[in-house]
């Protein structure tokens, strides 16, 4: 495998871990975020999700059919991409702390504002 090959592969593998970690975790950080009552996949998902109550505070990222929590994993994948596959020499496990981190980052920045720009914590 050339030298080329074998950073796209890394990189790749990283990018994969780190999707991983997202796809597998973004509804328990809903819930972190907006105490909204989802949980995890394998539990009830968003079956108790406030978004099905018919008043009170509803889920930004579940209103609307969910496009802004789409948007928000969308965004998530994507910044993990950057940080996996962007050039350089930084190593494995650097870019893989990076891809984890822009995780949380991103979604909290991003549950921040829909948060306040819903009025959700009202």
């Amino acid at each position: 495998m050339t030298n080329l090959a074998s950073k796209a592969a890394v990189r790749t593998g990283v990018f994969l871990v780190a999707a991983a970690f997202a796809s597998l975790l973004f509804i328990n950080a809903c819930d972190l975020f907006y105490q909204c009552g989802c949980e995890a996949w394998w539990g009830a998902a968003a079956m108790h999700c406030n978004i099905h109550n018919a008043s009170g505070p509803r889920c930004p990222w579940c209103l609307d059919g969910g496009i802004r929590g789409n948007f928000v994993y969308g965004l998530v994948l994507a910044v993990q991409a950057v940080v996996a596959f962007r050039p350089g020499e930084a190593g494995w496990l650097k870019r893989l702390a990076l891809a984890l981190a822009a995780f949380p980052v991103a979604a909290g920045l991003l549950a921040l504002v829909f948060g306040l720009t819903t009025g959700y914590w009202s």
